[in-house]
Parts: structure tokens; sequence; C-alpha cells
């Protein structure tokens, strides 16, 4: 596949090393607010089942991913263990 450029996996840990700009990557509105809806199914499974989600996100290098639990989610950041956040403007997908 040409042009298509896939996700580095990475530990949770590095997440707090990286760079994020402050632009949107989700250009659609509907994207957002489905964006939106999958992270708080994502928090609940995680709250209540300790479930993981693999959240597609990208910083200011490239397009990652990590594996982690959702503790929460604010009006702008998503909130992982020991204090680790990502910015919900630069998660291109969730997954579980």
């Amino acid at each position: 596949m040409q042009g298509v450029t896939l996700p580095q996996l990475i530990e949770k840990e590095i997440i707090s090393t990286l760079m994020f700009p402050k632009d949107e990557v989700l250009k659609d509105e509907h994207a957002q607010q489905n964006r939106r809806t999958t992270l708080e199914n994502a928090m609940k499974l995680g709250n209540n089942h300790r479930h993981k989600a693999l959240i597609t996100f990208e910083d200011s290098e490239s397009l990652k991913q990590v594996e982690t639990t959702v503790w929460g989610v604010t009006d702008k950041w998503i909130l992982l263990k020991r204090g680790l956040v990502i910015p919900i403007s630069r998660v291109h997908a969730v997954n579980f």
C-alpha cells in the first residue's frame, strides 16, 4: 500500500515525553462526536472491566498507537494511569 503510514506501537510510559501540536486531526464534526462517544465507552469498559483500548493518535512526529486502559475523559484530555494524558484533539481512532 503506497502512501499509507502504519502507526508505531509504543509503550504508554513514553507518552509523557511526546510533543503534541494543538491542531485537531479530525476535520469532520461527526467524526469528532463519534470519537468522543467511543472514548466514553472505552472509559466505561476500562473502569468497570479493566478492558484495554487501542488508541491511535498523532504526536508532532508521526502516527502512534498505545494499548492501555482509559481511566477518564475530560473536555480536552484522555486520562491514563500514572497521570499520563493524551489530547483528544490528536486522537484518530479508539478500538476495543
